[in-house]
């Protein structure tokens, strides 16, 4: 992979003859450069699927049941218009929440809840209801809206 000289077959010339008709090849031959790399890519074709084979193990058999590919059904807290909280459709007094959350909680495997309020509530209401979220257990807590509403923007979705 380097330059070659062309040498023009000229007779018995004297060699400082010679040295002048010989000039450097200015092409650079890449074949064999493509022969060794093309070799190299089948290597490394056969090779691949020989590195990420795993250890052969013969697995025991058990009674056990097998995970539950889905998920439990998540837990929704509504509070109405009128200010009531409620449970997925069971109404809770606001003084015996936390208590209930906890009971919930601890038979969950997740912490996920969706919060629904409605838009009449203050403020302040549906940041007490997420305080006692937090208190019973729950901290990843999601937010239901609908959708269409303002973009914030300007124009109305």
């Amino acid at each position: 992979m380097g330059a070659g000289v062309i040498q023009k077959d000229g007779g018995s010339g004297s060699r400082r003859r010679r040295r002048s008709r010989s000039r450097p090849m200015s092409e650079i031959n890449v074949t064999p450069f493509v022969d060794v790399m093309l070799v190299l890519l089948i290597i490394f074709m056969v090779a691949a699927p020989l590195l990420t084979v795993g250890v052969p193990v013969n697995l025991p058999e058990t009674a056990a049941n097998a995970l539950p590919t889905e998920q439990e059904e998540p837990l929704t807290i509504t509070v109405t218009a009128t200010g009531e909280v409620q449970i997925q459709t069971t109404a809770v007094e606001r003084d015996q929440l936390v208590v209930r959350l906890r009971a919930i909680a601890a038979e969950r495997e997740s912490d996920q809840v969706f919060l629904r309020a409605d838009g009449a509530v203050p403020y302040s209401d549906v940041m007490q209801v997420m305080g006692a979220l937090n208190a019973g257990g729950f901290s990843n807590i999601g937010l239901v809206t609908d959708i269409g509403g303002p973009t914030l923007d300007g124009e109305d979705g």
